[in-house]
């Protein structure tokens, strides 16, 4: 098991420990089509997610990955529309795990890396409730249509859909 300490904006001196490979050993329901570094660079979170906190995951993930560093600008989004709600809509609702400040797609990313903990059933039974989104997109638009329904395909993307041939 490798240990990682982080301290960063959200979290200070707060440690866990990697207990599985890297995008291996997933839950036999959460099967995501898309990597944190393919969604970073694809466009998500209007370019203002992981800025002060790089150094806990791969370089590369950063590499061609589409950030905002002063502000969010959602032209940095596959589909340039907005598509989430504020991280303070979401402590209000609760959402929000202590272990993960900044939400669904840090605790994705530490996941990914090989974090495993108790919220991890709570988070992808949140990411298995997206799916009523795919049914939408393919109910309504012509397949691979990236015009329609943007602002849907778009929140896909943050959970690790890829709604692009949807």
């Amino acid at each position: 098991m490798k240990k990682i300490t982080v301290s960063d904006k959200t979290q200070k001196h707060y440690v866990y420990w990697l207990s599985e490979p890297c995008g291996k050993n997933f839950h036999k329901d959460f099967n995501p089509d898309l990597s944190p570094k393919q969604m970073l660079e694809l466009g998500v979170f209007c370019g203002k997610y992981l800025n002060d906190c790089k150094n806990e995951f791969p370089k590369n993930w950063f590499n061609k990955a589409k950030t905002s560093p002063k502000i969010a600008n959602c032209e940095m989004n596959y589909f340039k529309i907005k598509a989430s709600k504020s991280l303070s809509y979401w402590r209000k609702k609760g959402w929000i795990h202590p272990e993960d400040p900044r939400g669904w797609f840090q605790w994705y990313c530490r996941y990914y890396m090989g974090r495993r903990m108790d919220d991890d059933q709570r988070q992808i039974k949140r990411w298995k409730a997206m799916k009523r989104h795919i049914a939408q997109v393919k109910k309504n638009c012509v397949k691979a249509d990236e015009l329609c329904r943007k602002k849907q395909r778009q929140a896909l993307l943050h959970w690790a859909y890829d709604s692009r041939e949807i």
